[in-house]
């Protein structure tokens, strides 16, 4: 007799397995990373490794697929004086977009990231959030950026946020998702934390700060705070978890804040773009300027740079 095969029921961690977030010790860690010098030679290096972790992105309601592919032009050559410097990580768009960036950018090594799940609110039955997933995924993302449903998290209703995410992972197949807390929406660093633990014990290849569109979006403090989630998380388990921290990070020097961070708290191991990304798209026309800067001595005007 043939025996049925179990269910297997995965279980949402407490918010008290997370620990307590000290915000006076997580300030005074990110201000050592804000002073650190960086040395010429390390510096360019800092700037090309920035480059390629970069999800170049638009995600607009005016986007249309000649925009698009204009993007896609700009991440495989973002510049033409500077033909050694790396391509960036991915094209992030919106699901019907993605067609149109896996054919432009071909061959090219570039993944084509597409937000889902009703982004930027998440404000959508979950049936709806995963056809969706499927229809980006059917178009070739290789990743899919989902939002979690900050409501119900919230309200406390951990099971439901993360039964959600467990379901949009397994929708994903062979793309790696990564999820999206809007840490601007969650109000304290002790729900971040928690945040954290929760998408990562649910699946998640990466955990990412924000959709972009609301204020306060990515910062030094909620990133370290991610940082120190994914270290722990890691410790406890073995398995290595991505990191992104999304919207207002614009300038280099920033960027390079940012790189210090990382390394400090996770290692070597986590400075590529197969564990770190900057959700930008100004930024690298800043990264540009710099670099440009080291090799002539000059700034160009920013009239020299594409704006898409």
């Amino acid at each position: 007799m043939a025996q049925m095969a179990k269910t297997v029921v995965m279980i949402a961690p407490k918010p008290d397995q997370a620990p307590r977030v000290d915000q006076v010790g997580v300030d005074e860690r990110v201000a050592r990373f804000r002073s650190r010098s960086i040395k010429k030679a390390s510096k360019v290096e800092a700037l090309n490794l920035v480059l390629s972790q970069i999800d170049l992105t638009t995600l607009e309601g005016q986007d249309t697929p000649g925009k698009v592919r204009q993007l896609c032009q700009k991440a495989m050559r973002l510049h033409d004086s500077l033909p050694d410097i790396p391509h960036v990580a991915a094209v992030c768009v919106y699901p019907m977009m993605v067609a149109e960036a896996k054919k432009a950018l071909g061959a090219s090594g570039i993944k084509v990231a597409s937000v889902a799940t009703s982004f930027p609110s998440g404000m959508a039955p979950s049936e709806v959030k995963l056809e969706e997933i499927k229809l980006a995924v059917g178009l070739g993302a290789d990743e899919i950026d989902m939002v979690i449903s900050r409501g119900k998290f919230l309200e406390g209703k951990y099971q439901e946020v993360f039964d959600e995410i467990v379901a949009c992972k397994e929708a994903c197949g062979d793309a790696h998702l990564k999820v999206i807390l809007e840490t601007g929406e969650l109000g304290t660093l002790d729900r971040v934390r928690y945040a954290s633990l929760l998408a990562m014990q649910a699946g998640a290849d990466f955990i990412k700060t924000s959709t972009g569109k609301i204020q306060p979006a990515a910062t030094m403090p909620v990133t370290l705070v991610m940082l120190q989630a994914i270290r722990d998380y890691y410790y406890d388990t073995g398995r290595m978890v991505g990191m992104k921290p999304a919207g207002g990070i614009s300038k280099a020097k920033l960027a390079i804040h940012y790189l210090v961070m990382l390394r400090e708290t996770l290692g070597e191991a986590w400075m590529s773009p197969d564990w770190f990304r900057f959700g930008a798209s100004s930024l690298a026309n800043d990264v540009l300027m710099q670099l440009q800067k080291q090799q002539t001595g000059i700034y160009q005007s920013e009239d020299y740079f594409s704006k898409d």
